[in-house]
């Protein structure tokens, strides 16, 4: 099954959910910049103890594992770092679900995200400075080039998208000066 409709299998559930989220990581790093291979899709929702039942709702368990209700009250009930994930029996394709609460980049990016169409469905990405912003606190947690990869993908075909003082802004607040200072080097190919 093409990646694209793994993301369409997710993304429109998402959407019949009602719930707010945005897309961001690879895959939002793939709409902004070059296309690579990702085994999964990172997405940022907003959801409370009480919406529990739309995610079970949306991602049924013959087609889906989701995390038993409760678990998925207790992650709403989190600060700081709920997570979850939904995996699809058919294809073992992975949405990895980050809840909003009180991450304050997460509530920035939420209110600054973009509608845009990607593959004939209308959905929700971050924007491209949070994802760079997130992308290089991985580079800077792991080492992996692929994230400055995707942050070079990002600034070479979408530049007109990022509102520089904004990210330099976020950088310093941050603490990500040396890690955008990588990026500014050309990797090797």
């Amino acid at each position: 099954m093409p990646e694209t409709d793994l993301f369409r299998i997710v993304l429109s559930r998402l959407e019949e959910s009602g719930l707010q989220y945005m897309m961001t990581g690879a895959a939002a790093a793939i709409v902004y910049g070059q296309p690579r291979l990702t085994h999964d899709i990172d997405l940022v929702v907003e959801m409370s103890e009480g919406d529990a039942w739309k995610v079970s709702h949306v991602f049924p368990e013959d087609q889906f594992y989701c995390p038993p209700r409760e678990i998925l009250e207790q992650e709403a009930r989190r600060a700081l770092r709920g997570h979850f994930n939904v995996i699809h029996h058919a294809s073992g394709f992975k949405a990895d679900f980050y809840l909003k609460g009180r991450d304050e980049l997460h509530r920035w990016a939420m209110a600054e995200r973009r509608r845009i169409d990607f593959e004939g469905l209308s959905i929700w990405v971050a924007p491209p400075e949070y994802v760079i912003l997130r992308k290089l606190e991985y580079y800077r947690e792991g080492g992996s080039e692929k994230h400055l990869r995707d942050i070079a993908g990002i600034m070479d075909l979408s530049p007109e998208q990022i509102d520089m003082e904004s990210l330099r802004k976020k950088i310093a607040e941050y603490g990500l000066e040396k890690e955008w200072e990588e990026v500014q080097v050309p990797l090797p190919s």
